[in-house]
């Protein structure tokens, strides 16, 4: 079967526009969560690249398995639990005692997400290159 890293990179990218977008629109909820997913899918195609197959949505799990195969900076395991808080709240209501999840993300937290994503899907994008 061919890799489909590619594909996976060029979604993350598409991603990561997209969280931009939710960001500039006040979305931030959701500008959080998709600034996870684009970094989840940038990990995953470096996986795919490197002939491995990558599951679940933990970026922590997704950064540490890729130990075997790569350098990893500290840097980049912090931003991987950054995001990884995430990935349920930021779209599931029961989440919180009370409230919808758009009442509890705000400005800061949907830059700090679409810029520590930018930083993971950077590094992806350099070991994709690498080797």
């Amino acid at each position: 079967m061919a890799s489909r890293a590619s594909d996976w990179l060029a979604q993350a990218r598409r991603d990561l526009e997209h969280a931009q977008h939710a960001l500039e629109d006040g979305d931030y909820e959701w500008a959080c969560f998709a600034a996870h997913q684009a970094a989840e899918k940038a990990l995953k195609a470096v996986y795919q690249r490197a002939g491995g197959e990558a599951w679940g949505h933990s970026l922590r799990e997704l950064v540490e398995g890729l130990k075997e195969r790569l350098r990893i900076p500290s840097e980049l395991e912090e931003a991987a639990i950054t995001l990884d808080r995430h990935y349920i709240p930021s779209r599931c209501p029961d989440a919180f005692p009370s409230g919808a999840p758009f009442q509890y993300y705000r400005l800061e937290d949907a830059k700090k997400a679409v810029e520590t994503s930018r930083d993971v899907l950077a590094f992806c994008e350099s070991a994709f290159s690498g080797p």
